[in-house]
């Protein structure tokens, strides 16, 4: 494993919240935003993807049910020991949160999404499906940070099989994506260099949620959660909880 790409958990009281981090990453890039929920009381769990914080070469032997799986393993021990939990992710974490969410409905009270990716355009990305068996890997995405001296722990090459199926996760979870009902906080950066605008749009477009709120992130890059506007989305993060968790035990 890569030093700094550790798993975080925390055990606090009975509200929770599950961090996903993005595609080729490590919990390094969420890190500061979990200890920052789990120093404000919340049952915390931010675990390292199979594949992930390792090698590239390892992660293309692994599949997006391989991801999916691990996040919905720790979705099971939060609820074992929650009353309520909120999911959040980064990038693809974001579209392995709303797949927990299109799957397990009751069990997820809330989304936070940091621009969450389940759409891109590229055009080279239609290629992956053959160009894979040919090239292992193209070039790195990481570490689009605007704050100057910020670094984001990932691999500089991008696996081309695990490309091709987060593609097919990408798929799933945008066919299902009416299924999403729960209460959505969304930060978007419009500066954005990985993931487009019109992946948002797109999920806003087809979620069933009618509880959904943006926020623009405007004085940072992909990677939100390290820039300049990581402060905003903890404190964001934490007032959504509360209020979210408030909803879902006020009488009816």
């Amino acid at each position: 494993m890569l030093p700094g790409a550790e798993p975080f958990s925390h055990d606090g009281r009975d509200v929770g919240v599950l961090l996903c981090h993005g595609f080729t990453g490590c919990p390094q890039s969420l890190r500061g935003w979990a200890e920052q929920l789990a120093a404000a009381g919340c049952s915390v769990r931010l675990p390292l993807l199979p594949g992930h914080g390792t090698t590239w070469q390892e992660m293309n032997r692994t599949r997006w049910t391989d991801w999916y799986g691990c996040v919905e393993a720790a979705l099971a021990d939060l609820r074992s020991r929650c009353r309520s939990v909120v999911v959040g992710g980064l990038s693809m974490g974001g579209a392995l949160a709303l797949r927990l969410a299109e799957q397990h409905g009751d069990d997820v009270a809330g989304l936070v999404l940091v621009n969450p990716a389940v759409k891109a355009e590229d055009r080279r990305l239609a290629l992956v499906p053959v160009l894979r068996f040919v090239v292992p890997s193209t070039p790195g995405i990481a570490s689009d940070i605007a704050r100057p001296g910020v670094t984001e722990l990932a691999y500089d090459r991008t696996p081309l099989h695990a490309t091709h199926s987060m593609l097919q996760l990408w798929r799933v979870v945008v066919a299902d994506l009416p299924r999403v009902t729960q209460p959505v906080l969304i930060f978007r950066s419009p500066s954005d260099h990985v993931v487009p605008a019109s992946s948002t749009a797109l999920v806003k477009e087809r979620i069933g949620s009618t509880d959904v709120t943006e926020v623009l992130c405007e004085d940072s890059h992909h990677v939100a959660t390290l820039d300049h506007d990581a402060e905003r989305i903890v404190q964001g993060t934490l007032a959504f909880v509360e209020r979210v968790v408030a909803e879902q035990e006020a009488p009816r």
